[in-house]
């Protein structure tokens, strides 16, 4: 597929990844290969912005590990509900489901059997103690808290709640389809992968989070260009001007891209994204 360059002319460009399965291999780490891609666009001026649905705080741990609290780094957490400036080490950008939802929202997953939890500014809250919120933590660097009430164990509102169901696909779309029907035009509910479905505030996506932060600092989107593998990702995919797709991704994410990557999440595929869009040759 034919895919037009960022505008060079208009100032630096800037890189909006995804972390697990793009910029991360499938042991959630660095190559060497994308760590010293991501630190040539920096050193060139270019701005790196780490664009997931994990929370905040896991988000900035691994921002910290990939050295990019500093100058020019930004985070997207919670799909696009929080965007927060490394270097000034605040948020920008801050949008929540509303908290008298979060108790229905938990008691309707309860009673369908899927697990669901949601997040404090510093840990998982989860009402149930299950596998899969251990797995959640591990793979996310999270702590976490049993409670008997999330609702009223949360001190603000959070910016999202998440349901997993790793075996019955059919229950937790038929989850999916309600709480779009029901909540309308107050909440949105998407997979960032077979198991996850990211429930959070109705318009809260990564693309509308790389449209406000162009915006923000002032770049025009020409210049932009986004790296992802997954369903939530889409949406950056196709709100930037270049939308690069890993040739790992999930099943038919490739096809809202502009160009796929020869290399996977494991063989440098994001620094090949770099060295081709960003990086002035």
């Amino acid at each position: 597929m034919s895919v037009q360059e960022p505008v060079c002319g208009s100032g630096k460009k800037i890189f909006f990844t995804d972390l697990d399965g793009t910029l991360l291999n499938d042991r959630k780490e660095i190559t060497p290969g994308n760590q010293k891609a991501v630190d040539q666009a920096l050193r060139e001026g270019h701005r790196v912005v780490v664009t997931t649905g994990r929370p905040l705080v896991s988000a900035l741990i691994m921002a910290g590990r990939l050295g990019l609290m500093r100058k020019d780094c930004y985070v997207i957490a919670f799909n696009g509900g929080e965007i927060y400036d490394c270097f000034r080490q605040a948020s920008v950008y801050r949008r929540t489901v509303p908290m008298d939802l979060v108790k229905p929202l938990f008691e309707e997953a309860h009673r369908l059997g899927i697990y669901i939890q949601t997040f404090s500014r510093t840990e998982v809250i989860s009402e149930e103690e299950r596998p899969e919120l251990h797995d959640y933590a591990a793979r996310t660097l999270q702590c976490f808290r049993i409670v008997p009430s999330a609702a009223d164990a949360l001190e603000e509102e959070p910016c999202k709640l998440l349901a997993i169901e790793n075996e019955r696909r059919n229950v937790i779309e038929g989850f999916q389809a309600k709480l779009l029907r029901e909540y309308k035009g107050i909440l949105d509910c998407y997979f960032s992968n077979d198991a996850y479905l990211e429930i959070v505030p109705d318009g809260v996506t990564k693309g509308g989070a790389v449209r406000w932060l162009c915006s923000h600092l002032g770049i025009p989107i020409e210049n932009s260009v986004a790296a992802g593998d997954a369903p939530n990702d889409i949406d950056m995919i196709e709100a930037a001007h270049i939308g690069a797709v890993m040739c790992n991704a999930f099943p038919g994410v490739a096809s809202h891209g502009d160009y796929i990557t020869a290399a996977d999440n494991n063989h440098d595929g994001a620094a090949e994204i770099i060295h081709k869009f960003i990086l002035e040759e």
